[in-house]
């Protein structure tokens, strides 16, 4: 009966010795990075060294401190997106204005040098170009 005891002590042991397999890191023709536990035929794959828990110590788990600490800056990430995306919309707003007066009105002025000077056509139509490229690169 110790025998038998004993077997299943040192199976018991061991076991976790024999859950650890290889594993293997290769990158597809594609440039995708792929793991597994079997290495493609035809590639080259790196075998990847797998830590080890020592026995006795207990595994790191994430701390309510840590995990409060990342839904704060989740909290900052999205207020600031929040930010750009209302920026984004003002200026889209301003730019789309701006494209139809300078479609619709081809007497427009502009302030140079304390001057006002009436646009040419051409640069009218330069200004009508870049707003449009302006509205279809930021704005949807």
């Amino acid at each position: 009966m110790r025998t038998l005891f004993l077997a299943i002590g040192l199976l018991l042991g061991t076991s976790p010795l024999c859950m650890a397999g290889q594993i293997y890191k290769w990158v597809d023709a594609q440039g995708v990075t792929h793991f597994g536990a079997q290495p493609p035929q035809g590639q080259d794959a790196t075998s990847v060294v797998t830590p080890s828990v020592p026995a006795g110590k207990p595994s790191t788990l994430p701390r309510s401190d840590a995990i409060g600490d990342q839904q704060a800056i989740d909290k900052t990430v999205k207020k600031q997106v929040a930010e750009q995306q209302a920026q984004l919309k003002v200026f889209c707003e301003q730019a789309r204005t701006n494209l139809a007066q300078l479609q619709n009105n081809p007497r427009l002025r502009e302030e140079i040098d304390g001057e006002m000077r009436r646009l040419t056509d051409e640069t009218r139509q330069e200004r009508i170009t870049e707003a449009q490229k302006q509205i279809e690169q930021n704005c949807q």
